[in-house]
């Protein structure tokens, strides 16, 4: 367990962001984020919609069905998670 999961604890939201931190320079779909933390395709999509909404996580579509996710490396709570991760 690392510093981050002892402090908050290990929450699917909280799996999703380390994935999220942990690849910060690609951009990624829900099914990407879901295959490589073993969490389901719903429970990415349930957990990432208020990382997006508190502007930690961009979100960009892609077509008219597919979007993707990246960490925003340009908010300033983005950016203090990731001081903390590291």
């Amino acid at each position: 367990m690392d510093a981050i999961e002892k402090i908050f604890g290990k929450t699917a939201q909280m799996t999703v962001l380390k994935n999220l931190i942990e690849n910060q320079n690609e951009p990624t779909y829900l099914s990407g984020i879901a295959e490589a933390t073993g969490l389901s395709h719903s429970s990415v999509s349930r957990v990432i919609t208020p990382l997006v909404a508190s502007g930690v996580v961009l979100e960009k579509p892609l077509g008219k069905q597919i979007r993707t996710f990246q960490l925003n490396t340009e908010s300033e709570a983005a950016n203090l998670i990731v001081d903390f991760y590291s």
